[in-house]
């Protein structure tokens, strides 16, 4: 293991063997869009640099999916973002946050929320003061460009960056 250590938690580069865990923490949360368990295994291969992945011992308690954006490759792009049940309310999400903003020296970060995620707003809301970085909001999708039943999603873009040693959330 090769990642910065929070207590017994540790934050790291996730790899293949960490696919089952995370989709089963994307199932347990009952609030993200579960993708196939396949596609978290090759998110782990192929998008292992963009995302991180927090464990206890062997046990994956949390995890953020994230990549480049093709056409702007200074914009990290969150996909999703879990921590366990009995782990939340302790900073592991922002933690693994800052530590992907520092590990891909992204210069932007965007996301997407629902309007009803009060949790994922005040932690990309608490990122960006951090980092001293502004934040805009925007609805990216609305309701009717979805096929199934799904609320808009706002898009935040988080940047500037304009340093690379925010403090930690853990500290």
């Amino acid at each position: 293991m090769s990642g910065k250590t929070f207590g017994q938690a540790v934050v790291d580069v996730p790899s293949t063997s960490d696919g089952a865990g995370m989709w089963r923490l994307a199932r347990d949360s009952r609030s993200l869009d579960l993708n196939s368990s396949y596609s978290y295994l090759l998110w782990c291969r192929d998008f292992a640099g963009t995302s991180a992945v927090m464990r206890v011992d062997d046990d994956v308690i949390g995890f953020v999916t994230g990549y480049l954006r093709p056409n702007q490759a200074d914009t990290l792009v969150i996909w999703q973002i879990a921590v366990a049940d009995e782990h939340r309310g302790r900073g592991f999400a922002a933690t693994m946050l800052d530590a992907l903003v520092r590990r891909t020296g992204a210069r932007h970060l965007e996301a997407t929320v629902t309007s009803d995620n009060d949790a994922s707003i005040a932690m990309f809301r608490a990122l960006a003061t951090r980092w001293g970085a502004g934040l805009t909001g925007n609805q990216l999708f609305s309701a009717d460009q979805f096929p199934d039943d799904h609320a808009p999603e706002f898009l935040f873009r988080i940047g500037p960056f304009l340093s690379v040693s925010a403090p930690s959330p853990l500290s």
